[in-house]
């Protein structure tokens, strides 16, 4: 059976770093857009020739009872879909096929660390904001919002973790609003990093992986979820397997 198409327009547009983008988008025609955090879409388009391309990201805001979703989304030199979508106007429209991807959170809910580098970060947002259920930042008119009731019952009683790798602090994308949830949340604590940090840089320093045993606690009863480049991926991976992790509460989608 086919996959059924949609259409999607863009609803607004937010520039996130020089070369990185926040858009919104709306579905056409549909009252609601199912799917689970951590899931990405398929978008088609036509080059110049007419052949098609088409290209999948990572979905990077929370499901709701509305039409929408976000991306967070690099521009790739000579990648012509990466450059389409951020090129588009308001309005304008795209085709995408979708939800796919099982990169979701297992139940049952434990304390769990996230980690992830660059835009890595979409799906990880997606699941947060799910979880911890603040509004957020570019969502401000709170359409589809679920309540803070049912929100607060999917973290309760959990510790999570974001461990959020960059080069500079121009780079961390969303910091603000991560900052303002472990500000709102205690269960919820922010780790950035930076590999390229300036003198002025407060928090941590290094990749990753160099952040991951200290948040682990030397304990084996954690969900992991990672998401960034095919690198990052495998070695925080063999690092959590090698602090003896079960492999399957190592969750992980690896971008090439």
């Amino acid at each position: 059976m086919p996959f059924q198409s949609f259409t999607a327009h863009l609803l607004r547009s937010a520039g996130l770093s020089e070369l990185t983008k926040h858009l919104e988008f709306e579905m056409n025609g549909l009252p609601r857009f199912g799917f689970v955090a951590g899931q990405w879409l398929s978008f088609k388009t036509n080059i110049a020739d007419g052949e098609e391309i088409t290209r999948a990201y990572s979905i990077a805001s929370p499901p709701s009872d509305d039409n929408r979703f976000a991306l967070c989304l690099n521009r790739v030199q000579d990648g012509f879909m990466s450059n389409f979508l951020c090129d588009m106007k308001e309005g304008d429209e795209i085709r995408c096929q979708g939800p796919f991807g099982d990169f979701i959170l297992r139940p049952p809910m434990r304390d769990t660390i996230f980690i992830a580098t660059g835009t890595g970060i979409a799906p990880i947002r997606s699941m947060l904001h799910w979880l911890i259920g603040s509004v957020p930042e570019f969502a401000k008119d709170g359409r589809g919002s679920p309540s803070s009731v049912d929100m607060q019952a999917r973290h309760q009683g959990h510790q999570l973790y974001l461990i959020f790798g960059n080069r500079t602090e121009k780079d961390i994308y969303y910091h603000d609003e991560f900052l303002r949830l472990a500000e709102e949340h205690a269960n919820f604590h922010y780790l950035p990093t930076l590999s390229r940090g300036g003198p002025e840089w407060q928090g941590l320093r290094g990749y990753v992986q160099e952040h991951v045993p200290a948040t682990a606690q030397v304990r084996t009863d954690m969900h992991a979820y990672i998401c960034g480049l095919d690198k990052m991926v495998k070695a925080n991976r063999e690092l959590l397997k090698s602090l003896g992790w079960d492999r399957k509460s190592i969750l992980y989608e690896k971008y090439d």
